[in-house]
């Protein structure tokens, strides 16, 4: 399966366009938006993403700059379903052939940002209980606490989700959210991609990651 990953284009898609070699999967870990009140940056963003049609399918889930999803969910999820060749997760799972995808868009609270729970509590850890056993890709907007998630001196990711990855060892994994995090690594079981695309700036520096991945040995070659 070739696979990209992208993250936090923050109505920047367009600028990443020609970096999308196309393939079986794009997935969007979650921040197309800016302020998030704005309708139309979901449609505009809508209208990109079913428009690339050099891959087959095509997923995203909301971040904590993607407010409409959070405070007028019906209309968002409304307007996302007019779009027919995209897919939204939100605390959701989909199948692609025999692989399966989880996506959520959690994250502890940061400001006064949406998708915001207090960090280690109750509420955070029940969203991540609901991630099915087994599951091959997990989409996050946060990432696991150690995992791609440095910003300074500093680890801001989400612990009660690094203790959920590594109960649960899927193999791949996708989220953004730290844009100074942006990378990849292996820890022996899960491929985490931090798919962040905008530096701490909000400008294109880091380009799409896209792989040919082997779902039986989970084996990744970069494209």
């Amino acid at each position: 399966m070739k696979i990209t990953f992208i993250s936090d284009t923050h109505t920047k898609h367009h600028e990443v366009t020609d970096n999308l070699p196309g393939g079986d999967l794009l997935i969007h870990a979650g921040d197309i938006m800016n302020s998030g009140y704005y309708r139309y940056d979901i449609e505009n963003y809508c209208e990109w993403f079913d428009s690339l049609d050099n891959y087959t399918h095509k997923l995203f889930i909301a971040g904590n700059h993607d407010r409409l999803f959070e405070d007028d969910p019906i209309d968002s999820t409304r307007l996302v379903r007019e779009f027919k060749n995209i897919g939204y997760l939100e605390d959701s799972l989909c199948g692609i052939g025999d692989v399966s995808i989880y996506g959520s868009p959690w994250q502890p609270a940061f400001c006064n940002w949406a998708f915001n729970l207090p960090r280690n509590g109750k509420e955070l850890q029940e969203k991540w209980d609901q991630i099915p056993n087994k599951v091959d890709i997990l989409v996050c907007h946060t990432m696991p606490f150690g995992h791609l998630d440095a910003t300074g001196n500093l680890n801001v990711g989400c612990e009660l989700l690094r203790v959920k990855s590594d109960e649960l060892r899927p193999k791949i994994f996708v989220g953004g959210h730290i844009h100074s995090g942006a990378g990849y690594k292996f820890d022996g079981h899960t491929h985490f991609f931090n798919a962040s695309v905008l530096n701490n700036s909000y400008r294109y520096v880091n380009k799409p990651m896209t792989i040919d991945w082997d779902k039986e040995t989970n084996e990744i070659t970069f494209i």
